[in-house]
């Protein structure tokens, strides 16, 4: 969960980025029977508790059990030996739309990706360009033009923002922002994608699938993605989702339905899919904490806050992120000894690394909604201009508090101003009243339309829209009685 109370350390994430798989360059394919070596293993062992620690945790039960089935089955077919002895397949407790690898055969996919699919070729093909990611050894790729090009040169590709630039500083205050909110994996490159998704589509061939699955899920997700983006106000679709570190998802489609051939064709089970991901958690899980609008709400920590207008949130495992035009910010939490001033610095400290000394000009106390709380500014140098930074503190327990760190272009300080007052606890009835939402499986009745059952979605804003992006319906499709589709409802 986000801020955990069990576990505060926060691990270094650089190192974990650097193995997700994908990386900087291109080159052959290896052989494809080249078995997974015991140093990829053990490189893959060490990783996997990090990254279901990052990621919210593998989920279990049949759903679970279901994802793996058909990731071990598709893994067969790469021809690395013991493929399905060697593949460790987990289904992530994430609301984030992802996928990825490392190396050692251990494949993920979150719980959302998972939802934004409609069949099992479509769940096989996502799982095959994983796989695809490791049979051509990507990972290993990355780690060695991270080596020639440095962590920081690497970081800097995803670590600096229009805000930041690429200026030393950039760099080393987004990764500090970025650590630990899903956001801190590298791009893959474009050669590198377009391979993965070539075996991936070879996998469900041989498979018996229907290769032309891995267009229309990467036709999903970039829907998924102009919807997110119009839904929060952003100008374009970039989205710290699939496409963050599998870009562009809009512009493969058409090459992956190319690669499928105009004369594909196989099997889709989409009703077995729809049936297995029956009632499957959908969106930020109440543990982690969840967001409504612009609200954010933790009801087990029984705290909340709210956005400034025109910004967006991505809820991570161990921390939120409010992204906009004009600055960002990120929700965490660090170990808390009782003194507010020390916590600060501490956090400056740490945002600095070793690479640049931070410190807070001055500290102010302040009280938020009956919370103790502080805060440290500092403008630092950004190349050829200056950013603001601000870490503000508030002490929930005598051991236990949190902190906003935000970044602004000078002089515009006040831009989360209204976000830091905004905190403060929530009741054990509004705690309570935090429900989850889940996939509803429906069959199309007689008298059912789109418009009739998008009203069911349980969303005030744009239900349509969500319901016809959730079930791959173009804007003019209609639905057929005793069709099978997907519904958000409250999980009562």
């Amino acid at each position: 969960m986000p801020f955990s109370k069990k576990s505060i350390a926060l691990c270094t994430a650089a190192p974990l980025a650097l193995l997700l798989s994908g990386c900087l360059g291109g080159g052959a394919i290896p052989s494809a029977s080249t078995p997974i070596t015991q140093s990829e293993a053990q490189q893959g062992a060490e990783f996997h508790p990090k990254l279901l620690a990052e990621f919210g945790g593998a989920m279990g039960g049949p759903q679970a059990a279901y994802v793996e089935q058909v990731g071990k089955n598709i893994a067969v077919q790469s021809g690395l030996g013991n493929a399905r002895e060697s593949f460790t397949v987990s289904t992530l407790n994430s609301s984030v739309n992802n996928a990825f690898a490392v190396p050692g055969g251990y494949i993920y996919t979150t719980r959302q990706l998972v939802s934004l699919m409609n069949n099992e070729a479509e769940l096989a093909g996502v799982l095959g360009h994983e796989v695809g990611h490791v049979a051509a050894r990507h990972s290993q790729r990355r780690q060695q033009a991270a080596q020639r090009n440095s962590i920081l040169g690497v970081l800097g590709a995803i670590g600096s923002s229009i805000l930041l630039g690429d200026s030393q500083i950039g760099n080393t205050v987004s990764r500090g922002l970025l650590q630990g909110s899903q956001l801190l994996t590298l791009r893959f490159s474009r050669q590198q994608e377009l391979q993965a998704d070539e075996l991936g589509i070879e996998y469900l061939s041989r498979a018996g699938y229907d290769p032309r699955a891995m267009s229309t899920v990467l036709a999903s997700l970039a829907a998924q993605n102009s919807l997110d983006s119009r839904l929060q106000g952003r100008g374009n679709a970039t989205v710290p989702a699939w496409a963050s570190t599998h870009p562009d998802p809009a512009s493969r489609v058409q090459t992956a339905l190319t690669k499928a051939g105009p004369a594909a064709g196989g099997m889709l089970n989409r009703d077995t899919f729809l049936s297995r991901i029956d009632g499957l958690m959908y969106g930020d899980d109440p543990e982690q904490g969840v967001i409504e609008g612009r609200q954010f709400i933790h009801p087990e920590l029984r705290l909340s806050f709210t956005a400034p207008q025109g910004f967006y949130m991505v809820n991570g495992t161990r921390a939120v992120s409010i992204n906009g035009q004009s600055g960002q910010a990120q929700l965490t939490l660090a170990p808390y000894a009782g003194d507010l001033n020390s916590y600060i610095r501490q956090q400056f400290s740490a945002l600095g690394g070793q690479e640049r000394q931070l410190a807070p000009q001055d500290i102010q106390r302040t009280t938020v909604n009956g919370i103790r709380a502080a805060y440290g500014t500092a403008r630092v140098n950004n190349g050829n201009s200056q950013v603001d930074l601000v870490v503000f503190a508030y002490e929930f327990a005598s051991d236990r508090a949190y902190h906003f760190v935000a970044i602004t272009p000078a002089g515009r300080g006040n831009t989360f101003t209204a976000m830091f007052n905004s905190m403060r606890r929530i009741s054990s009835s509004e705690a309570s009243a935090v429900i989850p939402r889940r996939i509803d499986v429906v069959t199309v009745g007689r008298n059912d339309s789109v418009q009739s059952l998008a009203r069911r979605m349980a969303y005030s804003d744009a239900q349509e829209d969500r319901f016809r992006v959730l079930n791959a319906l173009g804007a003019r499709e209609g639905v057929r009685p005793g069709q099978k589709v997907k519904l958000v409802v409250r999980a009562r």
